[in-house]
């Protein structure tokens, strides 16, 4: 089959059964065979248990870096892929693999155009725990995350960020793939979360990408080898379609920042812009910070890099650029302003220790959960003035009956149902544990 979808003359269908047993025992798959399988999803001729199927035996038999490459091409091909050549600055977005508490990218993406980059962002339902950056934006009221392809670009040209739903016109087929993998358990299939990432992420117009690859309880991906061995396959399928990515291991088996929740998260992100730091939160944004400036090569030495991230973090020029993003996307630059607009809670209430001792772990999924179930409106919607905050960390040593956390609420039963994850969710100990170090590996 060639690019066009036409099958080439000596390739003959195979049957579905066929590619599955193929996969099963471990085989790879013909690049012909690969545009089948993308051609037959997309047409929808493949019933959806052997979807189902075929999805299984490649979480299990993985697929070849030649196999990832060759399914994100067809996946971009699949939609639209922007072309932004009146854009002279260099074009790199960020992604991360789902993550608690994780407001980074809303830093970043401010940041990185402060320095110079466009950050053409569309965000897909991966890109978020639970909780996406998304849902972060639509508390600021106005905020539009879906518009026209022309103020896409105009966008890019005079702010240099953009932040919006991933179009249906990108990469169709991964909204396919995505529903399925969550109906059948495979979201953490490598090969799958490498093609689909890539594919998205280069059909928007990024030449090159930094990728958060996040491991732990609070993540898509739970062990680190694995996290690992995705940050080692992303770079790599990568640079095989002629893109230039790096990628940063990091812990996620605890929130990021202080707090889990839409608002809440937002006005955390104002503070860090506004210069307020949190060691942990410095550590990550710094990181990624550096790499996209160093791959988009407005930084010349890792020096530099620093110093070029340190000085628009604390310049204000980050926080001006959100500001602008917001303003051109409808939204009510007030709350940039003055945090303090954002819809407070009717009740806070503290989660007590129920002994005394250090925290030993913490599950952030089940946090994240929490959170969720204290957000969910009778109608639908999100309450984004609900959440957690001041949360205590792993190694902090708290006494019988202090705050694990402050809970924000306005729903009495929402709070009942939220409660039994938000307790079960803190497991403490009496000695100190040997904490993991957030940033694991870099890979380039």
């Amino acid at each position: 089959m060639d690019r066009e979808g036409n099958i080439s003359r000596d390739f003959v269908k195979p049957s579905y059964v066929y590619l599955i047993e193929k996969k099963r025992d471990g085989e790879e798959f013909t690049d012909d065979e690969i545009r089948f399988i993308t051609g037959s999803i997309l047409d929808k001729t493949i019933p959806d248990h052997q979807l189902a199927a075929l999805a299984m035996a490649i979480y299990f038999q993985g697929m070849s870096p030649q196999e990832i490459a060759v399914l994100a091409e067809e996946m971009m091909l699949t939609g639209e892929v922007l072309e932004l050549p009146r854009i002279s600055r260099p074009k790199l977005d960020r992604y991360a693999t789902g993550g608690v508490g994780d407001k980074t990218g809303l830093v970043l993406i401010p940041l990185a155009a402060a320095c110079g980059i466009a950050v053409p962002s569309m965000v897909g339902e991966e890109e978020g725990f639970v909780i996406s950056d998304l849902d972060k934006l639509r508390s600021i009221p106005g905020f539009q995350t879906v518009i026209p392809s022309e103020q896409f670009v105009k966008q890019l040209q005079q702010i240099g960020c953009v932040v919006i739903e991933q179009r249906q016109a990108i990469t169709p087929i991964n909204t396919i793939l995505f529903q399925l993998r969550r109906e059948t358990g495979t979201v953490p299939s490598i090969p799958l979360l490498t093609s689909s990432l890539l594919s998205k992420k280069f059909s928007e117009g990024a030449d090159g990408l930094v990728v958060d690859v996040k491991w732990g309880n609070g993540a898509y991906v739970r062990d680190v080898e694995s996290a690992k061995q995705l940050g080692r396959m992303v770079t790599r399928v990568a640079k095989s379609m002629n893109r230039k990515c790096v990628a940063l291991v990091t812990d996620m088996n605890q929130p990021l920042g202080s707090c889990v929740g839409t608002g809440l998260e937002m006005q955390e992100v104002l503070r860090l812009l506004r210069g307020e730091s949190d060691p942990e939160l410095d550590e990550l944004i710094l990181r990624l910070g550096m790499e996209m400036v160093r791959l988009a090569g407005v930084a010349g030495s890792t020096l530099s890099a620093k110093q070029m991230v340190r000085k628009h973090l604390t310049d204000g020029m980050a926080l001006v650029k959100l500001k602008e993003m917001v303003e051109a996307q409808g939204g009510d630059t007030s709350y940039i302003d003055d945090p303090e607009k954002f819809p407070k809670a009717k009740y806070v209430k503290k989660l007590p220790a129920a002994k005394r001792g250090y925290v030993h772990t913490i599950n952030s999924g089940m946090l994240a959960h929490g959170v969720q179930i204290l957000a969910r409106r009778r109608d639908g919607s999100i309450d984004h003035a609900v959440g957690i905050s001041e949360v205590k960390k792993i190694g902090y040593q708290v006494k019988q009956g202090e705050a694990l956390m402050m809970i924000h609420y306005n729903d009495e039963i929402n709070l009942e149902s939220a409660l039994e994850f938000l307790r079960s969710s803190y497991r403490l100990a009496p000695k100190r544990p040997i904490q993991n170090d957030l940033i694991v590996e870099r890979v380039a």
